[in-house]
């Protein structure tokens, strides 16, 4: 230790309240919204009363709005999917609360299990889908809150490789 210096901090930095920032009420960081979906994930009491399911469709219900930013819960059944979409301007934390989602992206498919998270920007395409045998819930965090979800091509007719000699898919009329 330098004894030479005339700047020294005598006792506990934690100790003078006035030098520490103040908590945040609201989440202003990724680490922060990533931080919110997994205390929002570990107090079920705060989501599970909420959970419904739909045979038609998937779920939805707003659980808390902040500056700027909400938090939805989703339900899926198995075989529901999203469609491929992106989420406009908005980024966003997806968090898996229970059972198993598959998302699937131009760089291939991820399960994600109970606990899971993905974060993503804005123009981040995805499609997520519940390929399981049972129902599965998620959390999702938007920053700002969600105004659009513009839905892409499948990720299919993307990726195909297209010849001049392949029959054309039911409904795609050919170039």
């Amino acid at each position: 230790m330098n004894m030479d210096s005339d700047l020294q901090i005598a006792g506990d930095i934690l100790e003078v309240p006035h030098l520490l920032q103040p908590a945040r009420e609201h989440p202003a960081t990724v680490a922060e919204f990533a931080g919110l979906a997994r205390e929002i994930a570990a107090d079920r009491a705060k989501w599970a009363p909420y959970v419904e399911y739909d045979a038609t469709t998937r779920w939805y219900h707003r659980l808390r709005t902040g500056p700027g930013y909400e938090v939805w819960l989703l339900s899926w059944l198995p075989g529901q999917a999203s469609g491929l979409h992106d989420h406009g301007a908005s980024s966003g934390v997806l968090t898996v609360l229970q059972g198993d989602l598959t998302e699937r992206t131009e760089r291939g498919l991820r399960t994600l299990g109970a606990g899971a998270q993905r974060i993503f920007a804005p123009g981040y395409v995805h499609e997520v889908v519940n390929d399981s045998l049972e129902p599965a819930v998620s959390l999702h965090v938007y920053y700002p809150g969600l105004t659009e979800m513009p839905m892409h091509e499948s990720l299919r007719a993307q990726c195909a490789p297209v010849s001049p000699h392949a029959p054309a898919a039911p409904g795609v009329v050919p170039a």
